[in-house]
């Protein structure tokens, strides 16, 4: 699944291929696909909407549109999760959907009045996904759907003391709680795996037992391990998301029978929480 780092850079890589361009028309190949509104409401909605910003809030993409037809109208949010096996892609021209194109938005030409060219398909945006577990919301109201998820690990409110205060308040095993996404926006497997070594927390340690310098060096490690992803374009894997080659610099996750990079001895695989999750016994001690 694609976490924060490749969700960040899908979102870069799409902002200049859609900022500014109207959507014609929508093409809903699978209803289940959108979370709300009907299809119906749907592709009545989206009509007439003009991209103007692409951004991500946790593993959420978000599309932040602005009606054509009414400018005064409260703007809607376009928000996708991706979820295992769903991809993004915007193509040249109006497209013939492929077996898995689940949502596909036509876009327009645009013009240097501003205004689209409703005659013409200059691209498509189109939401790929094979297992069919990704969703797409259209909304008014963004809290709808993230109103519930904890901090940006990148923000500047997410904090060391913050961090220190919030893992204090739950008894809870590290490794589920940082894959919680209403503790903290962001995390999946691969980079609480990574971020779990880099600070050296075993991911069974009780959340209620980290002191405060271990609890400094846990947010420093999130921070280090999602920006040096980020920077990489994320991590490549499976069929999913490519591009990335944060996955050639791994120090735990996927490397068991291989020498941690610090100290060399064999990384090992557990299952925390009914995840498979990836230590060194020697730098990571229970």
């Amino acid at each position: 699944m694609p976490e924060l780092p490749e969700v960040e850079t899908i979102a870069r890589t799409l902002r200049p291929q859609l900022v500014g361009r109207t959507i014609l028309e929508a093409n809903v190949r699978w209803a289940r696909t959108l979370a709300m509104p009907s299809v119906k409401k749907f592709r009545e909605q989206i009509k007439g909407q003009k991209v103007g910003e692409v951004s991500r809030r946790g593993k959420f993409l978000i599309i932040k549109l602005a009606s054509i037809r009414e400018p005064q109208a409260e703007p809607y949010n376009l928000l996708i999760h991706l979820r295992m096996s769903g991809d993004l892609a915007v193509k040249k021209g109006k497209i013939k959907p492929e077996k898995h194109d689940r949502l596909i938005l036509n876009l327009s030409a645009g013009s240097a009045s501003g205004r689209p060219k409703w005659s013409r398909v200059k691209s498509s945006l189109v939401f790929n996904d094979t297992r069919k577990f990704g969703r797409v919301w259209l909304t008014r109201d963004m809290d709808e759907v993230t109103g519930r998820l904890g901090p940006e690990p990148l923000a500047p409110d997410f904090t060391a003391r913050w961090l220190y205060k919030a893992l204090r308040q739950r008894h809870r095993q590290l490794k589920p709680l940082l894959l919680d996404q209403t503790f903290l926006a962001g995390l999946g497997n691969i980079y609480a795996d990574e971020t779990l070594h880099t600070a050296k927390l075993h991911p069974l340690t009780l959340s209620d037992s980290v002191s405060k310098k271990e609890a400094e060096h846990l947010h420093a490690a999130i921070r280090a391990t999602l920006q040096e992803a980020i920077r990489r374009n994320g991590a490549s894997f499976d069929w999913v998301y490519r591009g990335g080659e944060f996955q050639n610099h791994f120090r735990v996750y996927g490397q068991e029978g291989k020498p941690c990079p610090v100290c060399g001895t064999i990384i090992q695989k557990l299952i925390v929480g009914q995840r498979g999750t990836h230590i060194c016994p020697s730098c990571q001690r229970e």
